[in-house]
């Protein structure tokens, strides 16, 4: 699931879309849990880092890495994908030195210069993965997609290199079964808009060692994000308790027992969210959070009552209606 809570599969949005002005505070990310260990210093710190899919979420990860210090290298199939990811990290880019800089023009140009001077881009799998200390994927939300990915890449990569993947809805687990590395496998769960919100979810499987989690929380520190810790269960933190509440938001209108506009208006203002329910939903995309229920009702691993489909969410998504992306859902936005 994309945006606030959910990645997207590619996140190939619109130049209008890019320039939304986020609302970043829907949760208040917990520090770590007393459950699990504080992160200690590592003698084979990450360097280099290598992001394979140069949609929002991969482009706004290279940004964030790179802003920070890493030398990175964004992977995509081709220059296509490669120039619109530049062109994602180069109006980010622009925002942010406008905001920390306001009026120092030079220090604007500065911030930009020093970022793109840590990132370069390949369309070459193999390249891009060899020198890398760190490897992350965000890539289509599909399994085998990421599982050939994974395997192709655990011949080529360093030894000691770190894979984790972006998924927000599949199985850590079920990914790192491509590859010889489990001990060195991770999800890194960034949200979207990457370079904006503060939260990232990094899941450990079974197989998952201290060390790898130790290093990439080093990571996730010098990004200046926060990270949390969970296992490689579904929807791991976020996913796990909001998707089942906005399928309920859809539940109880279908009932009659409110209207979507009330139920919006009561979560804002009586719950304190910056956003209703059906607004985030749009805003998420109606295809990508069927495409997560579906495949949690599939799995069977969590309560069938909380992930049953909805009607009017099926019906939207079936007539081309996936929300704010597609200018209707919901809400409607032409």
């Amino acid at each position: 699931m994309s945006q606030f809570v959910l990645s997207t599969f590619r996140g190939r949005l619109t130049s209008n879309v890019t320039k939304t002005t986020f609302k970043t505070n829907l949760l208040r990310p917990l520090l770590l849990s007393h459950n699990f260990s504080s992160t200690t210093s590592n003698n084979n710190a990450v360097q280099n880092i290598a992001v394979f899919g140069s949609g929002l979420m991969g482009a706004g990860i290279v940004q964030v890495a790179a802003q920070n210090g890493f030398k990175v290298t964004m992977v995509d199939l081709n220059q296509e994908f490669i120039d619109r990811g530049k062109e994602i990290i180069n109006a980010s880019l622009k925002r942010v030195a406008k905001k920390q800089h306001k009026d120092d023009a030079a220090a604007q140009k500065s911030l930009i210069e020093s970022t793109w001077s840590n990132i370069e881009t390949n369309t070459d799998s193999v390249k891009g993965a060899e020198k890398a200390d760190l490897i992350i994927e965000a890539i289509v939300e599909n399994l085998q997609t990421k599982q050939n990915l994974f395997q192709q890449l655990d011949k080529v990569a360093k030894p000691d290199a770190i894979f984790a993947s972006n998924t927000s809805s599949l199985p850590i687990s079920d990914i790192a079964k491509a590859t010889r590395r489990l001990d060195k496998f991770a999800g890194l769960h960034f949200f979207n808009p990457v370079p904006q919100m503060k939260l990232v979810e990094i899941i450990k499987t079974n197989q998952t060692s201290e060390e790898t989690y130790n290093s990439l929380n080093d990571v996730i520190m010098k990004m200046k994000k926060a990270p949390v810790i969970c296992k490689d269960t579904p929807g791991f933190i976020v996913n796990r308790l909001l998707v089942p509440y906005l399928m309920e938001a859809i539940r109880l209108v279908e009932r009659g027992e409110a209207s979507i506009k009330d139920v919006d208006t009561a979560m804002k203002l009586g719950a304190g969210m910056p956003m209703g329910p059906f607004e985030l939903c749009d805003f998420v995309g109606l295809d990508t959070l069927k495409s997560i229920v579906d495949g949690w009702r599939k799995d069977g691993k969590i309560d069938a009552s909380l992930v049953a489909s909805a009607k009017s969410l099926d019906n939207l998504v079936e007539s081309g209606h996936f929300g704010k992306k597609s200018g209707k859902g919901f809400h409607s936005y032409s």
